[in-house]
């Protein structure tokens, strides 16, 4: 049994190389910095209760990158629930020098609803592959796939998101 200083300065160390990762993804599904900081925490404080029993901890990185997605999808889903119930009010209408800015922000929000859209299995590999811009190899390893499998789900989230936003002239052929 590894002594308790010794497992808690490993844990430290995995944990400095992984934490922003945890953050991006956190971030990437949340959108809201506050509540990706809050998620991360709570990842963070979910493995250091459990790396004590992690069997393979060179597979921390990985790990703590699904457990931090999991947490913020739950987190996504609360928080649509607690909207829906609340029934937000709309912002009032943008001024017209805001035109070109407003356009952009409705353009970005239905960019990712479309990305919300996708099942989970192929949001996290866009997430990690186009939005944090890790490659097939990186995405591969942090979710514990095959490349080939990275790849395909790659290939359908992209068409996917082709489909859904031709209306708005996006074309994801060219990446």
């Amino acid at each position: 049994m590894v002594p308790d200083a010794e497992l808690e300065a490993e844990f430290e160390a995995r944990l400095k190389d992984t934490a922003t990762l945890a953050f991006r993804v956190a971030y990437g599904v949340l959108r809201h910095r506050e509540d990706a900081e809050d998620v991360a925490q709570e990842a963070f404080a979910r493995a250091y209760a459990a790396f004590r029993t992690l069997r393979d901890r060179e597979r921390f990185r990985a790990w703590l990158v699904r457990m931090t997605w999991r947490l913020a999808i739950d987190r996504q889903r609360n928080d649509r629930r607690r909207l829906a119930r609340e029934q937000s009010v709309d912002p009032g209408p943008a001024t017209e020098d805001a035109e070109d800015s407003a356009a952009r922000r409705e353009r970005r929000a239905h960019i990712w609803q479309a990305i919300e859209a996708l099942p989970e299995r192929l949001r996290i590999v866009v997430l990690l592959a186009n939005i944090e811009g890790h490659n097939i190899r990186e995405v591969a390893k942090l979710l514990g796939l095959a490349e080939g499998t990275v790849k395909s789900r790659l290939f359908a989230a992209r068409r996917q998101l082709a489909e859904r936003l031709q209306w708005m002239g996006v074309d994801l052929a060219r990446r």
